[in-house]
């Protein structure tokens, strides 16, 4: 039979893992990662407090550990639970990459492990994990976007080669160098030399062929990327409130349980001491 200090373990470390303070701990800590991060790519001051901040890097793993250690506790007696959520598989992951040595052949790696703790805000903030996850949920809906992206591309790039490669083989001279102008010209970073040196002896088919490519391929594709972004939001959004409503029915089905399971055992010794006291007035009766 488990010890009563163990029992109320778990109870004790999600109240904490909970707390408003610790998740402002949490988030501090991982905001100064980032900062020791940035500041480690520095070999000057590296060299003049390389000692000190080698000791709040560990200082800041170790509050990471600990972190670990507290929710996996929280979720006992299952503690393999904690690997269910994958925010916590990628916590769980960056603490592990943090402690390779730092002497050995994943040096390298070990120090893009620090730089990718500040991805940890991710895990942190509900609010991001929201956005990341709307965006994650619609790459399905984006890769459709994206082949009309590249068909489009595609038709542009042959027509750019047949109209300007004559007088501009810069930038349409081949297949290859006209999908290269077209990026450049959809993320309209100087388009106007691009413009320019394509004009040759017709500047109105010029003209129709970067304006309508420009309205085409920057607005009308931006706002489509921006509608499926929009459209996940609000399918994130509705899942979560469908879990929190789960959850909160899940609570209250376990209070009601544990209510009657505590009127229970009142009832059970509400029954002994009755027992207990037909017995004595049944001893005392002549």
């Amino acid at each position: 039979m488990p010890s009563p200090t163990f029992s109320y373990l778990p109870a004790l470390t999600k109240c904490i893992v909970d707390a408003a303070w610790f998740q402002r701990l949490i988030i501090l800590t991982i905001l100064i990662a980032g900062v020791l991060a940035g500041i480690e790519t520095d070999a000057g001051i590296m060299f003049a407090h390389g000692s000190t901040l080698r000791a709040l890097d560990a200082i800041v793993l170790s509050i990471f550990i600990v972190e670990a250690i507290l929710k996996i506790t929280a979720r006992c007696p299952r503690p393999w639970e904690y690997f269910h959520d994958g925010w916590n598989v990628f916590d769980f992951a960056v603490i592990l990459v943090c402690l390779l040595p730092m002497d050995s052949q994943f040096a390298v790696v070990l120090r893009l492990g620090r730089t990718l703790r500040l991805l940890r805000l991710v895990s942190a903030l509900p609010k991001l994990q929201l956005l990341v996850g709307a965006l994650i949920k619609s790459f399905s809906s984006m890769g459709y976007v994206g082949l009309l992206l590249g068909i489009m591309f595609y038709i542009y790039a042959i027509a750019g080669v047949h109209l300007f490669g004559g007088h501009d083989k810069e930038h349409f001279g081949s297949l290859s160098q006209a999908f290269l102008t077209l990026f450049q010209t959809i993320t309209l970073d100087d388009w106007k030399f691009l413009f320019v040196s394509a004009q040759g002896s017709a500047p109105a088919v010029a003209a129709v062929y970067f304006i309508s490519f420009i309205l085409l391929g920057t607005m009308i594709m931006l706002n489509l990327f921006i509608g499926i972004i929009m459209n996940s939001m609000e399918e994130m959004h509705a899942e979560l409130d469908e879990y929190n409503e789960a959850k909160r029915g899940a609570a209250g089905k376990g209070s009601v349980l544990a209510d009657l399971t505590e009127l229970d055992q009142q009832l059970t010794i509400v029954k002994s001491q009755i027992r207990q006291l037909r017995e004595k007035l049944t001893t005392k009766t002549p």
